[in-house]
């Protein structure tokens, strides 16, 4: 149903949607009390179908304005009053959806004044690119919204099975031989690839009872997969779980001798990683943690490396581990006629044994680019490994994607690949999420076809890095311009949050710290550097954890899935790869910082406002934020105070819904030494609360509606 001006009579239109006056004045335009954004409130439902009808509403202060326009492309469509409470009118406009992205802004007329509205609120002119957008047919899974994840990088967790440890001397490895790391607290070698600790699958399951008492919704696994180094992003063998993580059965051959400089794997090694009865108990074992957490509650995501593998791949063989295998195909590096050949791009190949080059990934040749174009084996393989991982008997819940919009030579190949990735993961489980690594604008890839979300870097940890540290992620960089600069904190993430459809922000990953950069503990000592010119003792000198709760307040209330990266929680300093790379401190945990995350998720998953609701910067200035989230049911409000020295502040909450003379309840309060969950009650008056902020602190107040939202009084009704 749609109901456009040009369709009205002019005295029925100006007699229907003229602006109520009190006491003959017309009210003071508010231009506060305007809102609507994508959540469940303002579109119903909140993940239309195609061609179906979809309820946009918009809201406004009680008779405060005459007119809202909803704009779609060159097409007014009037909204008309649906509903109001005490403060607040609503406006809603039914449209018909095709197959397409459904944009719009709206109009808001005033008497004499009007104004725009978009993603950034109210602006004096719209842009295409912060224009609201419906994309029919995209949903993400309900699980993953606002779902508190939790990162592992499996060698450095919990060695849970010493008999599957890489050995010292059980391989070489980028030009030296593998080491065994006896002393667990050891910090990671400047080149630290080829240092095992001992974490494996085995130790998660160990610690599952610490993740569920934690609040853990889901695992993030760093790569599990058959690989030499300690990361596994140069992956051996996309089918089976690297044993070294999983269970070795079958543990037969020799170690590297003291001379054997040459002869890179020795036969223990290439036992361990070709034996298929090693191969398959590996895979059980995961099978079997998969289905502990989600006895638990907990969903599983693996990472996928499908932009390039390593030059150990079966595929490639260059190092000549599979070529005597058993059961194993000739590699691409070993004989021109190999199966794989078309796998890779290499140069020059009419002589062989091959001794010429190949694609790498940004040049490194343990690193060859997988060659899509070129070869649909290659292309049907990893959508059969898409789809296997996500099925049964593993049943992971989803895919983060490494190097996503590097895949491939063109834009083309990579939009066709992540398109079939997508439908393959959703066909083998529809439940399942493909979220990827990705650094600048996702809006691309974001289009309900490809990619659900993204690892959010521009619109959560670089702002909030910038805003609370005035750091660099890697640490390589102090801007003092930018610590505490308010206007670029909303700047950013007003820019940065527009190229999300509310699908794809309710379950972007929501990091502070993770395997690439610093961790954000150390980010708070603002040094500039990393291990190899400070050394890694100087990533845990002067950190603030006051600044640490600060920023945990902020991922647990801001919009989407907030990741803790293992060790975060328990107060692991270290500067960016592979620094931050240490191992998680079992026994010498910091336990109050434990307890403040275990505090934070239990307030992330009691709210749902903080899961879906709708997010309203409040107020800005330097070193001082407050932000809400909200839905017609709750809100709540956060305060953060970055200076170090006590802030007093007149906080005006009621345009979030607030009652004007109300309480709200503390249920956070953060300060230099410490924070308290006590609920101290907060008077609303006037539709201000008065706030004292301690220095370095965040405080998280919320108000309920105990009544029963009444249902929705119809002003208008208009028929075709």
């Amino acid at each position: 149903m749609f109901l456009d001006i040009n369709r009205l009579r002019k005295a029925e239109y100006e007699t229907q949607y003229e602006t109520q006056y009190i006491n003959g004045m017309r009210p003071v335009f508010n231009k506060k009390a305007l809102f609507s954004d994508t959540t469940e409130d303002y579109v119903t439902p909140a993940e239309p179908e195609p061609y179906s009808h979809v309820m946009i509403r918009f809201r406004t202060a009680v008779n405060n304005v005459d007119r809202i326009f909803l704009v779609h492309g060159e097409a007014r469509h009037l909204m008309m009053r649906e509903s109001k409470d005490e403060y607040f009118e609503y406006f809603s406009c039914e449209m018909e959806l095709e197959n397409t992205e459904f944009s719009y802004y709206f109009i808001v007329e005033a008497g004499k004044l009007n104004c725009f509205y978009d993603t950034r609120g109210v602006v004096k002119e719209v842009r295409p690119e912060y224009q609201f957008r419906i994309i029919p047919g995209f949903k993400t899974p309900e699980w993953a919204k606002g779902a508190v994840m939790y990162q592992i990088y499996v060698d450095r967790f919990y060695n849970g099975d010493p008999a599957n440890d890489v050995l010292t001397g059980e391989y070489q490895y980028i030009g030296d031989k593998t080491v065994k790391v006896d002393d667990w607290e050891k910090y990671p070698a400047a080149m630290g690839v080829r240092e095992f600790y001992g974490g494996d699958l085995q130790g998660v399951l160990d610690k599952m009872d610490y993740l569920q008492d934690l609040g853990v919704d889901v695992i993030y696994f760093n790569p599990l997969f058959v690989s030499p180094s300690n990361h596994k992003y140069d992956i051996q063998d996309y089918d089976y779980i690297d044993p070294h993580f999983g269970r070795i059965v079958s543990d037969e051959g020799e170690l590297l001798s003291h001379d054997q400089r040459e002869n890179r794997f020795a036969s223990r090694y290439i036992d361990r990683v070709t034996n298929k009865a090693n191969l398959e108990a590996s895979n059980a074992l995961f099978a079997e943690l998969v289905a502990e957490a989600h006895k638990r509650g907990i969903r599983v995501i693996l990472d996928g490396v499908f932009n390039h593998c390593g030059s150990f791949n079966k595929w490639m063989d260059r190092e000549r581990i599979y070529e005597n295998a058993e059961g194993y195909e000739k590699g691409a590096y070993i004989e021109k006629e190999s199966p794989y050949h078309s796998y890779f791009k290499f140069h020059n190949d009419n002589a062989w044994p091959y001794n010429g080059s190949y694609d790498g990934w940004w040049g490194h040749d343990t690193l060859p680019k997988l060659n899509y174009e070129d070869s649909r084996e290659l292309y049907a393989y990893i959508l059969r490994i898409a789809a296997k991982w996500v099925a049964p008997p593993y049943n992971a819940d989803g895919w983060r994607l490494d190097v996503a919009a590097d895949l491939g030579y063109s834009l083309e190949t990579n939009h066709r690949f992540w398109k079939d990735f997508r439908r393959a993961v959703r066909e083998a489980n529809p439940e399942a999420i493909v979220l990827a690594e990705h650094y600048g604008s996702p809006r691309a890839w974001l289009n309900g076809k490809e990619w659900d979300t993204v690892m959010n870097y521009d619109a959560f940890m670089e702002p909030v890095t910038w805003f609370l540290t005035g750091m660099q992620k890697h640490s390589d960089d102090f801007r003092g311009d930018m610590l505490g600069n308010a206007d670029n904190f909303i700047g950013a993430m007003k820019h940065h949050m527009s190229d999300f459809t509310t699908p794809s922000l309710q379950i972007a990953m929501n990091e502070l710290s993770n395997h690439d950069h610093s961790r954000f503990l150390t980010r708070t000592n603002r040094r500039v550097g990393r291990t190899n010119n400070l050394g890694p003792q100087a990533a845990n000198e002067g950190t603030n954890k006051a600044v640490m709760r600060e920023a945990v307040v902020m991922q647990m209330t801001w919009p989407g899935a907030p990741t803790i990266y293992y060790g975060d929680e328990a107060g692991v300093c270290g500067f960016t790869d592979p620094d931050n790379r240490r191992t998680y401190p079992w026994g010498k945990e910091d336990q109050e910082m434990i307890r403040f995350h275990k505090e934070m998720i239990r307030i992330h998953k009691a709210c749902r406002e903080l899961l879906t609701g709708s997010l309203k910067i409040m107020s800005g200035d330097y070193n001082l934020i407050s932000y809400g989230r909200f839905n017609r049911q709750a809100q709540t409000i956060v305060v953060v105070n970055n200076n170090d020295h006590e802030v007093s502040k007149d906080l005006t909450v009621w345009y979030l819904g607030i009652p004007k003379e109300s309480t709200m309840k503390c249920l956070m309060l953060t300060e230099k030494d410490g924070f308290s969950t006590e609920e101290v009650e907060y008077t609303v008056s006037g539709g201000k609360v008065y706030l004292v902020m301690p220095p370095i602190s965040a405080i998280v107040l919320r108000y309920e509606n105990l009544v029963p939202l009444q249902k929705k009084k119809k002003f208008f009704s208009f028929e075709e």
